[in-house]
């Protein structure tokens, strides 16, 4: 079992003609042989790869039945990018891009939640990969290996990390996801822990935070209310000053809010196990499975 992607996933690429498109398609195609169609305006018709490239999503969909779409558009066109994979019914859309433009993304954002269809991860994510199933985006396949923790970061950094700590310890992960650092994402960690809850072949889940916005906060208020799973959390950005964007545009306290020890308490408060360092983060997710 997993969550959102399997071998039977069907993905295109929306941009598959640049440089960023190219690459990581063709390693995800290496990963496991989901990709079936590209996007890119003005070259339908040609092939890549040996897939066919369509002017529009909605072409994709009617001639691949794709119900994936990675997204590598420049940040300009992103946004219109994902309302094209929305309108035309795709189920999944991944998007990479980084520096979308906030007023893009308000649009995007109330689409999405009235969306009957779609569902969107990012924009700037790294992706998500079920382990010898399906990669959709950048994350490096080779490090991870099927098993039982279910990963959610706003990091891509920290997602590798946590991946390859619980590689080394022999627990794999059954998903991981990246949801990226933006204010304005499309996918929570309330809706990924929900998910995970409900997977059989997820034991724990490993919730990779940081500061600004309320995010783990209110993660750390649905884990206290439902949550069944034992559960270990870092928390990056612990000594960021206030007011300083660290990495990522939504990674910033903000006055009151935001704050590092205010997430890291709230998740205590919930049960969760805490790991202060990112060096411990797999050795924190092994301790409460060997403790449920």
């Amino acid at each position: 079992m997993a969550i959102l992607v399997n071998q039977a996933t069907r993905i295109i690429t929306q941009g598959i003609t640049g440089k960023a498109g190219q690459f990581h398609t063709e390693a995800g195609m290496r990963y496991f042989p989901n990709y079936v169609g590209g996007v890119t305006p003005g070259k339908g018709g040609e092939t890549i790869f040996d897939l066919p490239i369509y002017d529009t999503v909605r072409e994709a969909k009617q001639q691949t039945n794709c119900n994936g779409s990675l997204i590598f558009v420049p940040a300009p066109f992103a946004a219109e990018a994902i309302l094209e994979a929305e309108e035309a019914g795709i189920e999944l859309i991944v998007c990479i891009t980084e520096g979308i433009p906030i007023r893009d993304m308000l649009e995007v954002s109330q689409v999405m939640k009235k969306s009957q269809t779609s569902r969107l991860i990012g924009p700037n994510c790294p992706g998500i990969i079920t382990p010898n199933q399906c990669k959709m985006g950048i994350m490096p396949g080779y490090i991870h290996q099927p098993g039982k923790i279910g990963i959610i970061s706003r990091s891509g950094t920290l997602t590798y990390e946590a991946v390859w700590q619980t590689t080394k310890l022999g627990m794999g992960q059954s998903t991981c996801v990246g949801i990226g650092g933006d204010p304005l994402n499309g996918t929570s960690f309330v809706d990924l822990l929900q998910l995970f809850e409900k997977d059989p072949a997820t034991e724990a889940i490993l919730l990779i935070g940081e500061i600004g916005g309320q995010a783990e906060e209110e993660a750390a208020d649905w884990i206290a209310k439902h949550s069944t799973k034992p559960i270990a959390a870092f928390i990056a950005g612990q000594t960021a000053p206030a007011g300083r964007r660290m990495g990522h545009a939504g990674a910033i306290v903000s006055g009151s809010l935001g704050k590092a020890e205010d997430k890291i308490a709230a998740l205590k408060k919930a049960g969760v196990a805490i790991c202060l360092s990112p060096a411990e983060m797999g050795k924190t997710v092994k301790m409460v499975v060997e403790n449920r």
